[in-house]
């Protein structure tokens, strides 16, 4: 079978090295040359790195004549999502969503949101010194609603996201460029230095790092403002390397 699949994390890059070695023909799908390096180290595969919407990724699929797609896209990659939604219903191809677990918080100080604003918002309210790990792409949100706050920014350490940065007029002492995953100590430290009275994070799940982010915050005693998930109707979730690989045998089953 010839999958096309949307590989822009990590839970997505292990996915490809899991169907490839099922034997699946596969062609991974990223949107920086980044994430299209740590995508060469497996054998066989295909790489798309060119931002597609939906009319393009319909043609790529048609083309190509994939036998479905698995998006593996992250959580909040909402327009990615709904442009392989549309795609696939273009041409009728089978689509299923790996959906990563979602966080389990339990009693935490934490304030959940619908999005980037309210999370500003929300922020600003309960605190100065604002630590954001929600990355780059929304960062210029933050800077423009909490221009009386004080923000440090934790971001990858590409040239590209530090000359968005500097664009935004944050200074060297406002960025810690880094990659995680980070650990339960490191972000304590790090939320320490920059004097944090207030966390700002995703729930991208375990692999997202947000089990250690509250953990640290919870040894601060500092509140969380967990932006959500964004609500999007899927017509086939797994949840399991396995699941997915049940669904694409199903699928070519009726193919043959």
């Amino acid at each position: 079978m010839k999958i096309f699949l949307m590989a822009g994390t990590e839970d997505g890059r292990k996915l490809a090295e899991f169907l490839l070695n099922k034997g699946f023909e596969v062609t991974a799908s990223v949107v920086s040359e980044y994430g299209k390096k740590l995508l060469e180290q497996y054998s066989g595969i295909s790489i798309n790195n060119k931002k597609l919407d939906a009319a393009e990724l319909t043609e790529i699929l048609k083309v190509g004549k994939f036998d479905a797609l698995v998006d593996s896209s992250h959580p909040y990659a909402l327009n990615a999502t709904r442009n392989a939604l549309d795609a696939c219903a273009n041409i009728n191809l089978p689509y299923v969503r790996f959906e990563r677990e979602i966080g389990d918080f339990g009693a935490l100080n934490a304030f959940h949101v619908e999005s980037y604003e309210q999370a500003a918002i929300k922020a600003a309210e309960l605190g100065k010194n604002i630590f954001l790990t929600t990355g780059s792409r929304n960062l210029k949100i933050f800077v423009d609603l909490l221009k009386n706050c004080n923000i440090t920014a934790r971001v990858l350490p590409t040239a590209e996201v530090l000359a968005e940065c500097e664009k935004l007029g944050l200074t060297p002492k406002q960025i810690i460029a880094m990659q995680g995953p980070f650990s339960t100590e490191m972000n304590v430290e790090m939320f320490k230095h920059a004097q944090a009275e207030v966390i700002v994070t995703k729930d991208g799940g375990k692999i997202g790092g947000i089990d250690t982010k509250i953990a640290a915050a919870q040894i601060l005693k500092i509140p969380v403002v967990i932006i959500d998930r964004p609500k999007i109707f899927y017509p086939k979730v797994a949840a399991t390397f396995e699941e997915v690989l049940n669904f694409l045998l199903s699928k070519g089953e009726i193919l043959k």
